[in-house]
Formats: structure tokens, C-alpha cells, sequence
């Protein structure tokens, strides 16, 4: 079985009966030693202090409030107030899927977007587990990973917005690159057919580019299907997503929105208002929600479709929230 996705820490995590991923000390203290949770070098005693206990010895040890009150930067206070809210929702629940359907469910605008994607990867690398299909492993980094869209030659491009941030500021310190041009992404590979077995050896690296493509291109259908793996481990419900071209429905039943801006969108185009054409630029890729046990959903949806939205900012960025398709599914159980 390949290997992907390492840097995730989820080889150091344990799995339950059911196959669900629970806290370990190995794991804790790999992740305050991520340099997101490092303290700078200008950090003050208090905040060295903590971070040495809690990485060298005892993760799970409590940390009161006037540990962090003695810290003297209050971003350094605000961080570890974060911080330590997220690493107690994780001890205290009894998965790492249960705490993020917590968060789904309740209470994710109160936790830093950082947390929100590096626990979500960790629970999508737990539900694609063994999965040999670079295409869908590729657009499944769009759960976790913010992208920039390109139009290139005619194709539209997904890369890695931090990967992409890295090759233009390598731009700015090279006079060759800044002289050849063209958009950042073309020095990137596309993902292919003649390259895809090299995604597993470079999957951490996130510098594979993704080509989008029409309804029925390999990453649209692998995107679908790493939603209704998604749904399956975290929900145990069944579902088939289904790229589509266009909405052809004039009378909706439901949408769900996978990003911000897809939801202001699907929004408008709920009430019936006019959409901007603008706007209608900014729709990247639409889907088909079926239920496989209708009455699984809603009374009023039956057997209807649930259609999905995904969109790009004005600025040309795709940032995907899949806490959406959790807690925006239509499931007759949340209605009892």
C-alpha cells in the first residue's frame, strides 16, 4: 500500500475499534513541535517554559490561565489561548472524528482556519486510507489547502497557493525568472496520466498542479469522490456526487456551498435575484448529490438532488470548506 500525506502526523496517531483516529503523546508532541507552534526567538520565558513541558515531557498536561496571563506578546497569548482550546476539544473527545464534527456541527468560526485544515487532512487521510488514485488524492488536498486558480492556454489550473507564493518570491530574488514571464504555475508539473505514480514520493510537497478540466475529467471525478468518501467515514451515510456541467433544475431543493464564496453565490441564485455575471465567472465546478437511501434525507428532499457549488474569490483563490458538506447535508436525523 502507498504511502501519502506524512507530514500529517497520522502514523502517529492510534485507531479505535471502528477505525477511528485517537490522540497519542507521540502525536501531541509532533505537533507542538510544527513550526506554526514554535516560539520565536524573541519569545519571552513564560512561553519557552510551557512549550518545553508540554513537547519534552507531559502533552497532555493541563495548562492554567495564568500560564498563559504571564506571557508577555498577546498574540503569543492569543496563540496558546487557541491553542490550548484545540488540543482539549481533541483529548476530550473519543476520536479526532468526533472532534471535528464538533467543530463542523457547532463551533468551527471559533477556531483558527490553521486548526480547522490540518485536522481535516487528518481525517481525510484516515478515510482515503489505501487509496491508489493520485487524481483524487490530489484534488482532496483542496479540503486543506488553499489553491490559486490560473487560466492557462485555455485550461484551468489549481496550485498550491503557498507553493505558488514561494515560486514568486523565488521570482523577485532571480532576475532569469523574472525575465521569462508567464504565470508561476506553468513551472510546475500538471498532474497526468505519465506522472501520477510520482504523486505518491511528493504528495508533502504540494507541487503538483491540478487541471481541472470538464465534468467528466479525472480530477472532477476524483474530487466527487473523495466528497463521498468524506461523507461515508464521517456521517456513515452513502451518497453518490456526480460532476456536472450545468444546474439543469429550475426548481432547487437544496445546495450546498463548498466555500464562502460559492455559498454568497448559490445564495443568490436561491431567492431567484440575478446573478452578476462576474459572479457566474467566479462558479468552478458543480456537482449532483444523490442519497443512495432517500430516506436518509430530509422528508422534503426525498429523492431530489442536493447540488454542490465550488468557487473562486475575486483574488483567484479556492478555499474549500468541507465542514460545509457536513453540516449543510440535508439529513433527516437532524431534523428529529
Amino acid at each position: 500500500m502507498k504511502d501519502f500525506w506524512l507530514s500529517s502526523g497520522h502514523h502517529l496517531l492510534d485507531r479505535d475499534a471502528a477505525g477511528r483516529l485517537t490522540v497519542t503523546d507521540a502525536f501531541l508532541k509532533a505537533y507542538f513541535a510544527r513550526p506554526e507552534l514554535l516560539p520565536p526567538e524573541d519569545a519571552c520565558e513564560a512561553e519557552v517554559m510551557l512549550h518545553h513541558q508540554l513537547l519534552m515531557h507531559d502533552p497532555r498536561r493541563p495548562i492554567a490561565a495564568h500560564e498563559i496571563a504571564a506571557m508577555q506578546d498577546p498574540d503569543a497569548r492569543e496563540n496558546w489561548t487557541f491553542m490550548t482550546a484545540f488540543r482539549d476539544r481533541l483529548l476530550a473527545a473519543p476520536s479526532l472524528e468526533a472532534a471535528y464534527l464538533e467543530l463542523a456541527r457547532g463551533s468551527a468560526a471559533d477556531t483558527p482556519p490553521l486548526f480547522m485544515n490540518q485536522l481535516a487532512q487528518l481525517v481525510l487521510r484516515n478515510a482515503l486510507d489505501g487509496g491508489a488514485d493520485a487524481a483524487t488524492l490530489r484534488a482532496a488536498e483542496l479540503f486543506y489547502r488553499p489553491q490559486r486558480v490560473t487560466f492557462h492556454e485555455g485550461t484551468l489550473l489549481l496550485a498550491d497557493a503557498e507553493t505558488i507564493e514561494v515560486h514568486e518570491q523565488n521570482r523577485h530574488t532571480s532576475p532569469l525568472l523574472s525575465m521569462l514571464g508567464g504565470p508561476a504555475v506553468t513551472e510546475l508539473e500538471i498532474l497526468d496520466d505519465e506522472n501520477a505514480a510520482s504523486y505518491f514520493d511528493r504528495s508533502d510537497a504540494f507541487d503538483m498542479v491540478l487541471g481541472l478540466g470538464h465534468a467528466d475529467s479525472a480530477s472532477r471525478r476524483g474530487l466527487a469522490a473523495a466528497m463521498q468518501d468524506w461523507i461515508r467515514h464521517l456521517l456513515f451515510i452513502e451518497v453518490k456526487i456526480d460532476p456536472v456541467e450545468r444546474v439543469e433544475d429550475d426548481d432547487w431543493a437544496w445546495f450546498i456551498g463548498l466555500d464562502a464564496e460559492a455559498t454568497r453565490i448559490g445564495n443568490t441564485l436561491w431567492t431567484q435575484e440575478e446573478l452578476d455575471p462576474e459572479d457566474a465567472e467566479r462558479i468552478l465546478a458543480l456537482f449532483r448529490l444523490s442519497f443512495s437511501d432517500p430516506r436518509e434525507a430530509r422528508a422534503e428532499i426525498g429523492g431530489r438532488p442536493v447540488w454542490l457549488i465550488l468557487a473562486m474569490t475575486p483574488d483567484r483563490m479556492v478555499r474549500m470548506k468541507p465542514q460545509n458538506l457536513i453540516a449543510s447535508l440535508p439529513l433527516r436525523a437532524a431534523d428529529q
